[in-house]
């Protein structure tokens, strides 16, 4: 079948929330990707932030095939050995004291958000308790991680949505402040905005936000879906900031591709929830625990940390050249292997020529923004080769 006939399949029968690139990937090797035609395509979006290992990795690949021998799934209502594994693997990546694994991201802030609204009931709280939130944030499409996502466009055609969410400046401390009351339960931002433009927390801010919630004894909830497992430098990129929240998500790299999120909790609010607060039918499966402790041991054996701080720079470095270079690039920012360009001009046609004439994925953030979430995986010579076919795709677009 040729990909148009896919691609002509796949508008019948699929739900159109999305405008795909007219091309079918077929199958992936290391930061390549193959359409049905084989033609090979260099990543440098990782299925968005989630395949740092890289596509066909063969010890994570035999770990998934054994667990599918013995175990896909076994309720909640029983333990099974890999949901161990990778809880106490995670835990002592993160220095956090409890997990709750999830199918996905929004799912994991679902349960981040019903901590911090528990943790207000335990205290006696009144009912009317607020959360404090990030303009120009993204947390997920559900209606709880859209409650929290400071962005107008996603939320206008599904209000109401939860009450009593204030959203401040990210990295504005005093907009936080204003916001601050006694009835405050939690403050919830990503450490990296990602779909907000790649925006890193400064320290300052961080920090702030740190001392007003044990000021006023709220949660900090941390959202490490994207800019977790390793793509900042760190494993998680609030470790770079010797900030530790109460409340962490994380998903998209923690099983390389296959489906799992996580909430984590610390300290005061590790003990929050009790039995019959909160639940799932899938998440914890052996087969994506298998998955996921697989994918953490993987991240020490290859040393994927000093790894990305080593390429990280060098993207950093190249990625500044080009800004120099070309007017119509505005600002370049971000950390590791997450970092973004920001155009005066839209990005949708350079995204588009790269794709299609130079056979390179690329993702944006919003209409100005290009975003480099590449395998963590990926060499300098990768590096050298996006450079080269992100400025004919530029050359093509201007």
């Amino acid at each position: 079948m040729e990909q148009q006939q896919y691609i002509d399949c796949a508008e019948k029968v699929l739900y159109k929330t999305y405008n795909r690139f007219p091309v079918v990937f077929e199958r992936g090797e290391g930061v390549t990707l193959y359409d049905t035609d084989g033609q090979p395509y260099l990543d440098f979006g990782a299925g968005i932030a989630v395949m740092a290992l890289g596509y066909g990795c063969k010890e994570l690949n035999d770990a998934v095939k054994q667990q599918v021998d013995k175990l896909f799934h076994i309720s909640n209502l029983f333990y099974n050995k890999p949901v161990i594994e990778a809880g106490e693997k995670l835990l002592a990546a993160s220095h956090m004291d409890k997990v709750f694994f999830t199918n996905s991201g929004t799912e994991a802030i679902e349960g981040a958000l019903k901590i911090a609204k528990r943790y207000a009931y335990n205290r006696g709280m009144s009912p009317d308790y607020e959360i404090i939130a990030m303009k120009h944030s993204f947390h997920g499409r559900s209606l709880g991680a859209l409650s929290v996502t400071g962005n107008d466009h996603y939320q206008e055609p599904f209000a109401p949505l939860i009450p009593n969410i204030r959203f401040a400046e990210f990295n504005n401390l005093d907009s936080v402040k204003a916001l601050f009351h006694g009835n405050t339960c939690a403050v919830i931002m990503e450490t990296i905005q990602g779909e907000g433009g790649i925006y890193p927390a400064d320290q300052e801010f961080l920090a702030g936000v740190r001392k007003l919630c044990d000021r006023y004894d709220a949660l900090l909830i941390l959202d490490e879906i994207q800019c977790g497992m390793g793509r900042s430098g760190h494993m998680f990129a609030w470790q770079g900031y010797g900030v530790k929240p109460d409340v962490m998500t994380v998903a998209k790299a923690l099983g390389n591709g296959v489906p799992i999120g996580a909430f984590l909790a610390s300290g005061r609010a590790a003990c929050a929830m009790v039995p019959g607060d909160h639940g799932t039918t899938y998440g914890g499966n052996p087969l994506v625990c298998a998955a996921a402790a697989k994918v953490l041991d993987l991240f020490q054996e290859k040393n994927m940390i000093e790894h990305v701080q080593e390429i990280g720079a060098y993207l950093w470095e190249k990625l500044e050249e080009l800004t120099a270079k070309y007017n119509c690039i505005a600002a370049h920012r971000g950390k590791g292997l997450m970092q973004g360009l920001e155009f005066t001009i839209p990005v949708a046609p350079i995204v588009s020529n790269a794709l299609l004439s130079q056979k390179m994925v690329l993702i944006s953030a919003g209409s100005s923004i290009i975003r480099f979430v590449p395998p963590l995986i990926i060499e300098k010579k990768d590096v050298d080769d996006m450079t080269v076919r992100l400025e004919k795709a530029i050359k093509e677009a201007v």
